[in-house]
């Protein structure tokens, strides 16, 4: 059944409209459509009859009749509108409303003299006024009022107290019809405003219910594309929504489609073991658990979270389900937690043999060092004059009997004084130069030894710092490779600028500087210079907060295209290295908080490689510039 056509067409009903929620507080407009049609009624009915008393104000003066009850009304419906602009519920202009229009009429009553007003068409749409604003009791009681008042009061007042009534003229006649007219006039308007806010709020309340199917529909859609099964179920467990996937699950497990309003089936077993989880759901909780499924012969892990389903009052009336198969990715991460500890496992080996390849490495450019000195001590003794010291012995033992004679008067004995001082000089030089040796020898076991110790201290725990002199340490390096520099006729040259002591782990600096004067001496021996020079300095950098350590030398040089990789692990230009020295150099010169670079003209120009080291400490590792061994 269609609605009536409202007596106002379109455009006026929505500028009236506008007008009047304009008079409206900001809560009041935000109330429901049904809410908002009464809320209109009351500003509407109000402004009708703040016109109509000031109307009768201006009627009243011209006729002689006072005009205050009627100016005093008009004031009162005013006060009605203020309120509704600043009330946050309707319930206090209502009152106000109905309280002014039944007083002010039943004050115009008494003290009008008016004989018929029981019978004027106001009496008639107050009732209906009060009933649709306030509802039948409220309606009632303002009925009655005016009943008792107006209907019974008032014509006994008038039997009683003989009050002087006006006589009736055409004037009091045409009066009192013309405001009875504009009442009804009035009558019509109130009921226009009620079809015209009725027409708004049921246009309102369609595209409401619209908008809520087009969102329904939306969320319809969007469970049932889902692959994750989704239900509800009210309190008593009987099924109440259910998307493909949920029935599809439920058919694969029991046989046969959830039915809505039936039971929703679990075993024994899994119903007790969900209790708990219900019923938290029930007080209002939200429970996220895993549980697995036999489903199609196979085993099936699901995430279930259960959520309270509220009504529009927000009590718990039952419950929603959403599951999602984890089964792939518990699946998945388990063989990702295997490949890790594999991942581990293989980091592991690298590491040690990366460790390993350090340390063979560096043991081996010290180990070069003490085959020359071993080699220079085998040479010395081999060629050593304690072979004549043995037949000089011998000879005296021969002339242990006549030992004075054959010293003074034999002409070998007369030349053993002689032959003693120059064996014993001799002697005294091979000793020293041994000495040397030895020394030599036993500052590369003991750097063997650092090394090896300086791997064992970084497998569990950082090197040592101690403050150094770089001049020493240095020098110290320079002496593990004195012997082979001085047979390759290598010139070294020292540029010491003062600087402070450093604090660092001296064995790795000794380690860094060693690797960079084993490779300054290859790339010596490999050029066909007759001047082979290495210079070794050391000065403060420009920014003076860090010492600069160079080692040039003007060997075969580096092309400009394997400058880049240099310090890459592995990589090398000569046929018999490995490409391990300048890359665990780099390595270290990162963990002392420094970086180790290099500077190559090209090919048969040499290299210069430079060390930065901080003057104090730094919370962490410097970048490594340059990129194996030339």
């Amino acid at each position: 059944m269609e609605p009536l056509p409202s007596p106002l067409p379109p455009a006026s009903r929505s500028w009236l409209l506008e007008r009047l929620d304009s008079l409206l507080s900001e809560s009041l407009r935000q109330g429901s459509p049904t809410e908002l049609v009464r809320y209109r009624l009351v500003v509407g009915t109000a402004c009708f009859f703040v016109v109509f008393n000031l109307l009768y104000t201006v009627a009243a003066l011209l006729s002689g009749l006072p005009p205050y009850p009627s100016l005093a009304a008009s004031l009162v419906y005013a006060s009605v509108l203020l309120l509704t602009r600043r009330s946050a519920t309707i319930e206090p202009p209502t009152a106000l409303l109905l309280a002014a229009v039944s007083l002010v009429l039943i004050a115009a009553s008494f003290e009008g003299h008016a004989p018929f007003v029981s019978t004027h068409a106001i009496c008639t749409l107050i009732p209906v006024i009060a009933v649709y604003l306030s509802g039948a009791r409220v309606g009632l009681f303002i009925t009655l009022l005016l009943l008792v008042t107006l209907s019974l009061g008032y014509p006994l007042y008038v039997t009683f107290t003989h009050p002087t009534l006006p006589p009736p003229t055409p004037y009091l006649m045409w009066f009192g019809h013309l405001f009875a007219g504009l009442s009804l006039v009035g009558a019509w308007g109130v009921g226009s405003l009620h079809n015209a806010a009725r027409d708004s709020a049921q246009g309102s309340l369609e595209r409401t219910l619209k908008a809520l199917q087009l969102s329904e529909n939306k969320l319809s859609s969007l469970l049932e594309s889902t692959d994750d099964p989704v239900l509800s179920l009210d309190k008593k467990g009987l099924m109440l929504t259910a998307n493909s996937a949920a029935r599809q699950l439920h058919f694969q497990r029991f046989g046969h489609e959830p039915v809505v309003g039936q039971p929703f089936w679990m075993e024994p077993e899994r119903r007790q073991r969900w209790a708990p989880y219900v019923a938290r759901v029930h007080a209002g909780q939200r429970e996220r658990f895993e549980d697995e499924f036999e489903v199609g012969g196979s085993r099936r892990l699901m995430d279930i979270s259960l959520s309270p389903l509220r009504d529009g009052e927000g009590r718990v009336v039952g419950l929603t389900l959403f599951a999602r198969d984890i089964t792939p990715r518990r699946q998945a991460e388990a063989r990702l937690g295997e490949l890790h500890r594999t991942l581990l496992d293989v980091s592991r080996q690298a590491g040690m043999a990366e460790i390993a390849t350090g340390v063979l490495h560096n043991v081996g450019n010290t180990l070069n060092s003490v085959n020359v000195s071993t080699s220079l001590v085998m040479d010395r003794l081999r060629l050593s004059r304690v072979s004549s010291l043995a037949r000089a012995a011998q000879l005296l033992r021969e002339h242990t009997v006549d030992l004075p004679a054959f010293l003074t008067q034999d002409p070998r004995g007369l030349q053993f004084p002689a032959f003693l001082q120059a064996l014993s000089e001799q002697l005294l030089e091979e000793r020293n130069t041994l000495l040397q040796e030895m020394r030599s020898l036993s500052e590369g076991v003991e750097h063997i030894k650092s090394i090896v110790s300086m791997q064992q201290r970084h497998a569990s725990s950082a090197g040592v710092r101690e403050q150094v002199a770089m001049p020493v340490l240095i020098d110290e390096a320079l002496r593990l490779h004195a012997a082979s520099f001085e047979q390759l006729g290598i010139r070294v040259e020292r540029d010491y600028a003062p600087v402070p002591l450093l604090s660092v782990d001296r064995h790795k600096l000794l380690q860094i500087l060693v690797n960079l004067l084993s490779n300054a001496r290859h790339a010596l021996m490999d050029s066909p210079r007759e001047d082979k020079r290495l210079s070794i300095g050391i000065q403060p950098a420009p920014d003076g907060e860090r010492v600069l350590i160079e080692v040039k030398d003007n060997g075969v040089g580096i092309a400009p295209e394997n400058l880049s990789r240099l310090f890459t692990q592995g990589f090398t230009t000569k046929r018999t290295g490995h490409g391990f020295g300048l890359h665990m150099s780099a390595l270290a010169a990162e963990e002392l908080h420094g970086r180790l670079t290099c500077n190559s003209p090209g090919p048969g120009q040499g290299a210069t490689f430079t060390l930065e080291l901080p003057l104090a400490e730094e919370p962490g590792p410097g970048p490594v510039s340059g990129g194996g061994s030339h």
